[in-house]
Formats: structure tokens, sequence, C-alpha cells
């Protein structure tokens, strides 16, 4: 197959393109639609409102990526410039309320050193010792080189060498994330999850069936008990739970294991400084006491046949003993883990006395079912932080929390639907590429606890760039990343160094120059999430659904 080799769209009436002008045309397309680049970027946008010379100033409707719980915003935008950004009142996941992120967003946009043309790199060695000697170029040369690499891929029969990575996204993503790397001819979509939730998720997902982001009914809660987690500072829904955490505390006690002294912990009831990695031990010990104590939610537990209490200390129960109702194998998990799980074994190594760990543990019992067992990043974040998810999160079922009132709540679909499916655009490369093994090595004996390589995202972050370093199973030959700094980012970031530096044609999307673009050969600019983009998004908070729709609602604050 030459580069000039033309092909004819099915049922266009004999319409012909070449194959390289194809490429050209998708990833200009996929780049806009999928990553954020906005179409101002080639035909830059004007105001109306510059031919009548009046001002020209209203409340924009936006959204916020600066989590995934992509709250609904307003911003005022006088003359095509944003000036101030305000939770949507006619939110009822954000219930109009806005966190920081939202408000350092105008600094962003604004921003003087915002990559602003297209950069190609001209010093061919690679480190963060090396200047890569950026020179501008044309969108024309930037667009003509990223299509010359993939032609030159799939006419050497080496499709699968290329790769797509992300960070933040939009669900335009699935044009350029999923579809575009499919039909290029490659298994390589690598996104930035490991490194953000999948830890955090194994719990839900392997003790509940739940893989997504769980909510908490924090209104009408009676205890909550954080693992890890600083929902008035950090992760998810911090402008909805800044505003509803004051009449939380009103009603409900509030203990938090967290090594540090974080802005919740300041405003708990208890906090529990045990030493990091070790939040499994304290969730496992306070299950213990929970059974032995016979204080779990019969009603949703289930009992002894005979009503007597057969949790004793170092001792195994016969499962024909118990009755279960909505839970599977509490009895097992006893038998297998909890029977000589004491608090003071726990004490010993996670730091914590164990009158504190008897005590927390029977006040959450003792308000049930109305509790949650809330899991954040900390305690899941680090080596064999997907069993500590597992025990965190058990607790809600020892207690009846599961989808009660006052408890962690499961999330339903958001009603929309999906693009155009990519099967019919998928050619004899790319259906031979997309059969080699992913670059991520997903589905190896080194992590048992992924079925077939598929827990959910599926996606182990940092193994890509082990992949990509010792070429296993194979070599990367092009890579395009978009919103995402994994040298900075993700934990041991020289290891992204060392990979980095091996991809021969690196392409970094971004607003702003980092870690990552001092790797890459040629750094495109990206448009800012909320102010310059079209797209879509979808999540769930505060009990309710919401899609949120972003478009371009600023002048471009330089010409592409």
């Amino acid at each position: 197959m030459k580069k000039d080799d033309s092909m004819t769209s099915a049922g266009s009436g004999g319409i012909e393109i070449s194959r390289r002008a194809f490429v050209k045309s998708s990833l200009a397309a996929g780049a806009v639609l999928g990553s954020g680049l906005s179409l101002s970027a080639f035909v830059p946008m004007k105001r109306a409102n510059a031919e009548t010379g009046k001002q020209s100033a209203q409340w924009m409707p936006a959204a916020c990526q600066g989590c995934t719980s992509w709250c609904a915003k307003q911003v005022y935008v006088i003359d095509g410039k944003a000036v101030k950004v305000r939770g949507n009142p006619h939110s009822k996941v954000n219930q109009g309320a806005s966190c920081p992120r939202a408000h350092m967003a105008l600094q962003q946009v604004y921003d003087p050193d915002r990559i602003k043309v297209p950069m190609k790199r001209t010093n061919p060695e690679k480190g963060r010792d090396q200047d890569p000697k950026f020179v501008p170029v044309s969108w024309d040369e930037a667009l003509d080189m990223m299509a010359d690499r993939v032609m030159e891929l799939r006419e050497n029969g080496e499709s699968h060498k290329y790769m797509l990575m992300r960070g933040r996204y939009t669900y335009m993503r699935d044009i350029l994330y999923d579809s575009m790397t499919k039909i290029i001819g490659s298994p390589n979509n690598i996104s930035h999850s490991a490194i953000c939730a999948e830890g955090e998720k194994f719990g839900p997902y392997y003790t509940e069936g739940f893989w997504g982001y769980r909510q908490y009914d924090v209104e009408n809660t009676r205890y909550i008990l954080l693992w890890g987690a600083d929902p008035l500072a950090a992760n998810r829904q911090v402008s909805y739970y800044s505003k509803a955490w004051g009449s939380a505390l009103d009603r409900a006690k509030v203990a938090i294991v967290e090594p540090r002294l974080s802005a919740t912990a300041a405003k708990a009831d208890e906090w529990i400084p045990a030493r990091p990695g070790y939040d499994g031990a304290l969730a496992v010990a306070m299950a213990h006491v929970i059974l032995t104590e016979g204080l779990w939610y019969r009603d949703f537990v289930g009992d002894f046949k005979d009503g007597k209490n057969r949790f004793i200390e170092g001792r195994e129960v016969d499962e024909d003993l118990f009755a279960e109702k909505h839970t599977h194998g509490v009895v097992r998990w006893w038998n297998l883990e909890l029977k000589d799980k004491t608090p003071q074994w726990a004490e010993e190594i996670s730091g914590v006395e164990a009158a504190q760990i008897r005590r927390v543990a029977v006040e959450f019992a003792q308000a049930a079912p109305h509790v949650m067992s809330w899991l954040g990043g900390g305690p899941v974040m680090q080596v064999r932080g997907g069993y500590a998810s597992m025990a965190c999160h058990a607790l809600n079922g020892l207690v009846g929390a599961c989808d009660n009132l006052g408890g962690t709540m499961v999330s339903n679909k958001e009603y929309t639907s999906g693009f155009p499916g990519y099967d019919q655009y998928l050619d004899d490369i790319a259906k031979k590429g997309t059969q080699h093994e992913k670059i991520d090595q997903r589905g190896r004996l080194e992590f048992p606890c992924l079925k077939k390589g598929k827990s959910g995202g599926g996606v182990i972050t940092n193994r890509a760039a082990d992949g990509i370093a010792d070429e296993d199973p194979y070599e990367i030959k092009m890579a395009i990343a978009y919103m995402n700094n994994f040298n900075f980012s993700a934990p041991q970031g020289q290891r992204w160094d060392k990979a980095l530096s091996k991809i021969p044609f690196l392409v970094h999307i971004t607003t702003n120059a980092s870690e990552f673009s001092w790797f890459a050969d040629l750094v495109l600019p990206d448009t800012h999430h909320m102010f310059e983009k079209w797209g879509y998004l979808k999540s769930t908070g505060n009990g309710y659904r919401h899609v949120p729709l972003l478009q371009p609602i600023i002048d471009m604050p330089f010409d592409p």
C-alpha cells in the first residue's frame, strides 16, 4: 500500500480520497472531538458584538472537569472574556456550589504561558537534561507529520505499535481514544485510570459487583466512617460536600482514618491517625468486633439459625449454622480472615490503640443501618490496596448500609447513547493489529486480581511504561497523548522518563508545557476544558444523574 493509494467510500457514489488524506483528516477530526482541540484552532471564532460597539455580558452555562463529578457551572462572560465562575443554581448535583478548582480555571485559561501554536522538536536527544529546542510549525505541517507516521506503521504491518494515552476526558473521548485507535489498527488505548480510581473501585466491585463511583447519602446519615477520604478538600463532589457538611455534622458522628490531619479530619469527631498502609488491618479488626459483639445488621446479613452468636475469637464457625439473607460468605470471611484479627492485633501494626478501634466499631454498628464506610484513595493507591478497598467497603454490608438511607448508593446509568460503532471501518490491517497483546501487559499472572485482564477499567497504567521501556511485548514507535502528565502524576515518574525517551515519535496535546511535553517530538495546543471546546460529560452525584454539556463560550485569548 502506498501513501497515494486511493480508497472508495462504500455507498458514497464512488467518491475517492487518498489514504493519507483520510488519515490526516481523521487525525484532525479526532483531535478536535476527542481531546478538545477547538474548531477555532482552525477557523478563529469572532464575536458579533464587535460590530455593535456595545458591551456584551451574560452568564453562560458550562461544566468543570476538575474532577469526575463534572459539576455544572455558570461563567460570566463580558465581551468574549470569562471574568467569574459560579455553580449552576439549577444543578441538583452540586446545588449551585463551587469548589476552588472551578475558580482556578480562570487562571488556567488566561495563563500567558499556554501553548499557542504547534511546536516541533529539533533535538533528537531526549531526557530531562536535554533541551528539546522546539520550533513553531504550521498546523498543516504538524498534521502531515502525524499522518505520515501512522501510514508508515500501517504499510509496514506495525499498526499495533501505535499508542494513544489519555488523562481526564469528556465522553467525546470515544472517537479519539477508542474508535480511531482501533481503526488505525492498535489495541493500545491507555488511560490514567489505574493511578486515579481503579484501586478504590476494586472494593465495591469484588464485594458488591459495582464498578463505578459510589455516592454517599450524607443528608440522612447517622455515622460517617472515612478511610483516607477528604471530601471537603479533595476527590469528587467537593462543591456539594462543602455545602452539605455543616448540616451533616449536626446529626451524624464523623470518624476518619487518616495519617495526616486533613481538612475533613480537623472537623471530625474522631481522628484515627493510622500508619500509612494499615487501613485494611483496622477494617478487618472492626469487622471482628462487630461480629463478636453481635452488632451486625440482621435484617440485611441474616443470623444464626438458633439465634446464638458463635463468632468467638479464634474459633471457626460451621457455615451451615448461619442463615444469610442479602450477603454472601460472611461466615467464610470470618473463618478465613477475621477470627484472629482482634483490635490488639491491629494496634501492633497500625499504631491505633485497641480501645479506639473497638469504640469506633461499636458506635458505627450501633448507628446502623444509616451509616457509611466511605472509601477514599489513601488506603488503596498502594501495594495490596485492592484488598484494603474490599475490607473497608465490606463493612457497609455488615451493617446493612448498602443502598440504604444514609448509607452508600450505587449509581444508575445516565441517559445517553453512544457513538456509531467502528467495526465497519476496520480493514484487514486494523483487524490484525488489534489482536496483539496490550502494552500494559494486563492479564498476566503478576496481577492475579485481574480476571482475564479486566477489573472494570482493566488498565495498568504504570505497566505501560515498563512495557514501552522493555519493549515487552513489543516496541512502541508512535504515541499521542492528551490531558496527562504521567512523568509527574504517576508513582516513580522516572519510569515514564525512560519509556518516553524510547518512543521515536511522541505527540503531546496540552494547554501548558509539562514534564511529559519535554519528551515530545510534537506539541499541539489544547483548548481549556471549561471555556473553549465542545463535548459532553455524564456522571452522578448527590443521588442524581446528569449530563453536562460543554461549548465554546469565550474568544480564544490568542490566535492559534
